[in-house]
């Protein structure tokens, strides 16, 4: 190892100590700071620490990560913490610090992550002109201390900003002003101002608490901004007037707690246009009307809570509401409708005699609907006979077939394609696979191609739900990510049937991996940045596109590297709309090594999938081949890095140096946990990338 803990007179060359848990049960002002000049990680969480954080702290000057999570240490944030320019993340959470944050704090410009909550820390909110200065920070959490004052506009100067949580505090938002009244004396009144609107230009954010505070006036509308918005955390403020419209812009979020305010006015309907919402709560406030119709449609939702508010009329027919307990919808005033323990709606002699007009409003379109999809099935058929007879007009104008290559013009590029592999001669091939085999195709513009030709061409009628299928392929062309490979489109052909890719020099991982010449060029910081690559990825796929898309089978022979070996993942998504009772396809996804156990026994593919595979893959790029029998006895209650990585890595590089090493065994680390059994007890990839991101922090010594 490295770290050698017990041999001091070699700590000049300690560049990590971890030692969270241990039970260490002493001052932290023991720790001899001065003997550890190059230390760039320490981590002494839940190791039962008290007393104060010493000044002397301030000798680490290489520190980049300091984690002192749920110990007791009280007393203040000694200023010299601001003398740490190196840090990157800081985590005093879960203690009993004190005091107010100081200015100093403020200097800490590489600063990416900060948590600070569940402590008793006061004054106004830190820090109001320091915060401006935090170009790389992603993660904030304030909440549960007892903080005042009002949110600094300066916070909308963190571009990267994806967390902020100043949940469970005493801010306000508000300004003193000097009012004058009845010309005699002076009224000092306080002018509460709702989120500052600089809010709405933290486009990163992801995550946004400002629940359990004395915000008051209404909800700014630029919040409807931050597009990539999962968490809304409002509740137990004093917001008032109506929720905004503008809230219909966040398609990828998924918990909007709005409860126990003063909002009013009735539930906006563009709220349904939130379909990745799952929990909604816009509980104690003083809402009116009915509840929109459209909830029936929100098929997502599964969790809402109405109560108490002066809601009536039908409650919408959906899962939601159907699940919901009764505390969920009680206290408000006239609710009906078939759900067990509600009235009945009562159907008035006016509304019967609307009733022919009702039917027609409402049978009309379902009819016409059925109408033009009997035509378009009709016109359908009758261009297939002409085709098949030999129809020289049909055939030029519509092949026999199905094009989706998107941005391009389907029959010129499909022709183009067929000449540039010359009709996919084995000249052309560049990899082969279970469904199909990889082509390059350069194209007359000079744009190159990759092409995965199916084994057996896929017609028309062997898509499954085409409307659905091309709804999805589009989706998959606007996928941008510099870790995935571009997707141009889809062809389904009478004699051919391939997917249109970006084309990736130096080919896949698998094969990278399987030459000695080429795996010795894929050195292990290259390595560890593959793994990164990967990582932020699926993290992207799963947590940041709308649906979520999980990939089914990440493996290293789906994994593309470009010429600076950047990883880029390949081949998602389109297999799960084919039709599986072909030959050619089945419902098993993936690939025999890296799919997760669950799959045995049940066919549900979740993203805890994609994880398990990942974990699989991270230890192949480590150990230069499949672990198959290491998987055996990995787990993540067991996994003993300091053997394990011995064991690991590829001998057919140099031995990593030893800050290297820390990093390698950090990565097997959450390598294991992704490989729990248990699904619910694997991380999600959001939380990787994050991991990952603090091991790269590490500084080699």
């Amino acid at each position: 190892m490295c770290l050698v803990r017990n041999q001091l007179h070699d700590a000049g060359r300690v560049i990590k100590i971890s030692l969270p848990g241990v039970g260490l049960k002493g001052k932290l002002h023991d720790f001899s700071f001065s003997s550890f000049p190059h230390l760039a990680y320490l981590d002494l969480s839940r190791s039962g620490l008290f007393g104060t954080i010493p000044p002397q702290i301030s000798n680490l000057t290489n520190l980049s990560n300091l984690y002192l999570t749920s110990n007791q240490l009280s007393g203040n944030i000694p200023p010299e913490v601001g003398l740490l320019s190196h840090l990157k993340f800081l985590y005093v959470d879960s203690n009993q610090l004190d005091g107010s944050i100081p200015p100093e704090v403020g200097q800490l410009s590489s600063l990416v992550e900060l948590f600070l909550f569940s402590n008793n820390l006061n004054g106004s909110v830190p820090p109001l002109e320091a915060l401006g200065i935090y170009p790389n920070l992603t993660f904030m959490d304030l909440s549960r201390n007892n903080f005042y004052g009002e949110i600094s506009s300066n916070w909308g100067k963190c571009p990267k900003l994806g967390t902020l949580n100043v949940s469970m505090n005493n801010i306000t938002g508000g300004t003193w002003e000097v009012k004058f009244s009845n010309q005699t004396h002076f009224e000092r009144e306080s002018t509460y101002r709702t989120l500052p609107t600089e809010i709405g230009s933290l486009i990163e954010l992801e995550y946004l608490d400002f629940s359990a505070n004395r915000f008051k006036n209404s909800v700014p509308e630029i919040l409807g901004n931050l597009l990539k918005l999962h968490y809304l955390g409002l509740s137990n403020n004093q917001f008032v007037q109506e929720l905004p419209k503008e809230l219909e812009k966040l398609v990828q979020l998924s918990e909007l707690d709005a409860s126990h305010n003063h909002f009013g006015g009735e539930i906006p309907f563009q709220i349904c246009s939130l379909k990745s919402l799952e929990k909604l709560n816009l509980s104690h406030n003083n809402l009116f009307g009915s509840i929109p119709n459209c909830f029936d449609g929100m098929h997502g939702l599964s969790v809402i809570d109405i109560s108490d508010n002066q809601l009536q009329g039908p409650v919408p027919n959906s899962t939601a509401f159907r699940n919901a307990p009764v505390e969920a919808l009680e206290g408000n005033k006239g609710l009906c409708g078939g759900l067990k323990g509600m009235q009945p709606c009562k159907v008035y002699s006016s509304h019967k005699q609307n009733y022919g007009a009702k039917w027609f409003a409402i049978v009309f379109p379902v009819l016409g609907a059925l109408f033009v999809s009997m035509a378009l099935i009709a016109i359908f058929i009758l261009r297939k006979r002409k085709s098949d007879s030999g129809d020289p007009q049909s055939s030029n104008q519509n092949p026999h077939g199905l094009f989706s290559i998107l941005n391009f013009e389907g029959k010129l590029v499909y022709d183009e394609i067929v000449r540039a592999t010359n009709d996919f001669d084995a000249e052309y091939c560049i990899g082969n696979g279970g469904h199909g085999s990889v082509y390059r195709a350069e194209l007359p513009s000079g744009t190159v191609v990759a092409i995965k030709k199916f084994h057996s061409p896929l017609p028309c009628d062997q898509i499954a739900y085409q409307k659905e299928f091309l709804t999805e392929v589009e989706a998959l062309t606007e996928i941008r990510h510099r870790n995935i490979v571009k997707f141009y489109g889809f062809c389904s052909h009478t004699r051919h049937s391939f997917l249109v890719y970006e084309f990736l020099e130096r080919g896949s991982l698998a094969a990278i991996l399987s030459n000695d010449a080429a795996a010795q060029e894929l050195g292990w910081s290259q390595r560890m940045n593959v793994i990164k690559g990967v990582a932020d990825a699926l993290s992207y796929l799963h947590h940041d596109c709308f649906p979520s898309i999980v990939h089914r089978d990440i493996s290293s022979k789906n994994l593309l590297l470009d010429l600076e070996y950047e990883a880029h993942v390949a081949d998602f998504g389109v297999a799960k709309f084919l039709k599986p009772d072909s030959s050619n396809w089945t419902e098993f996804a993936g690939t025999y090594g890296y799919v997760a156990p669950e799959l045995a026994y049940t066919m549900k593919i979740t993203e805890k999938c994609d994880v398990y595979s990942f974990g699989v893959l991270v230890l192949e790029v480590i150990k230069g081949k499949h672990p198959r029998d290491f998987l055996s006895s990995i787990s993540s209650s067991s996994l003993n890095t300091g053997t394990a990585l011995d064991e690991m890595l590829d001998p057919r590089l140099p031995a990593p140096s030893c800050s290297v090493q820390e990093k390698l065994r950090s990565i097997v680390e959450v390598a294991s946990s992704c490989l729990n059994e248990s699904p619910k007890s694997r991380p999600t990839m959001k939380i990787v990338s994050r991991q990952l991101q603090i091991s790269a922090a590490l500084t080699e010594s």
